[in-house]
């Protein structure tokens, strides 16, 4: 008991000299996991669903990634280049590029793909590292093809582009205001019947859920849509997606039933 007391005096005088710290423990996932299970008692996790289940053909182009700080799993752009190569897909728009590893990709597969993101000159007015600023888009600035728009999504209004997208990928701002701003604007000006939305880092791996992001996600789609949203297995990402498909409760603790087979090539960049 003793021991217990100290620390808390330790945690209180931690706090006193930096106010800061306090952040750390209230955005903390645990802590915003039971405030989201406050407005979400029944709604722990999302179904989980197969990316092969979403495949309506074979997919035969490679996936290229930097495999960096902020890359994504090998199996998050697996999943947009699967939704990217269905019959029906014909347009892509994401919201955040950093490196643009996921426009590229997709641009493989679809001849039509936007990106919002940032100004870099914004980027530099923030404060952000010059460096930061000048990786986005080095990837996906190689594809001539791909229309890079720069404008912050929280003053940008998305219906000026006149244009309904097939495939959506939210991966911008990952604060709960942002995701929600982000969400809230595709689905009022970009979504139309038969669109895929999926969201980047709904969890922080493909066994934990992220529940900044989650709450976020689902207040910006409405009550109407919940039961369109899943969790594709071994990815770290959220879709909305309207079509039957089988589905599976979560389980973190789950035993492996399948093994990815992945062969890597490095080039010159």
């Amino acid at each position: 008991m003793q021991s217990k007391f100290k620390k808390f005096l330790s945690f209180i005088s931690g706090i006193s000299r930096r106010p800061s710290l306090i952040n750390l423990v209230t955005n903390s996932n645990e802590v915003l996991k039971r405030n989201f299970l406050q407005k979400y008692p029944n709604i722990l996790f999302l179904p989980q669903i197969e990316i092969k289940d979403l495949a309506d053909k074979p997919l035969t182009e490679k996936i290229e990634s930097f495999l960096l700080d902020g890359s994504s799993l090998i199996t998050d752009l697996h999943l947009l280049m699967t939704l990217a190569n269905r019959e029906n897909c014909r347009s892509y728009l994401e919201i955040g590029t950093w490196r643009g590893e996921s426009a590229y990709n997709v641009a493989k597969i679809l001849d039509e793909c936007v990106t919002v993101n940032l100004s870099a000159q914004e980027m530099k007015e923030m404060g952000w590292n010059p460096k930061y600023a000048e990786q986005h888009g080095i990837l996906s600035g190689k594809n001539p093809g791909i229309q890079h728009l720069e404008a912050n999504t929280k003053e940008f209004d998305f219906s000026s582009l006149q244009k309904k997208y097939d495939l959506i990928f939210i991966d911008g701002d990952h604060s709960y205001e942002m995701v929600l701003n982000d969400t809230r604007k595709v689905f009022t000006d970009l979504v139309h019947e038969n669109s895929v939305v999926v969201w980047h880092d709904y969890a922080y791996n493909p066994q934990k859920v992220r529940y900044e992001v989650f709450k976020a996600i689902l207040d910006g789609v409405g009550k109407q849509n919940l039961s369109f949203l899943y969790h594709p297995k071994n990815t770290i990402c959220a879709v909305f997606y309207k079509g039957d498909i089988p589905s599976s409760v979560f389980d973190e603790m789950e035993m492996p039933t399948k093994i990815f087979e992945i062969s890597v090539e490095e080039k010159s960049f």
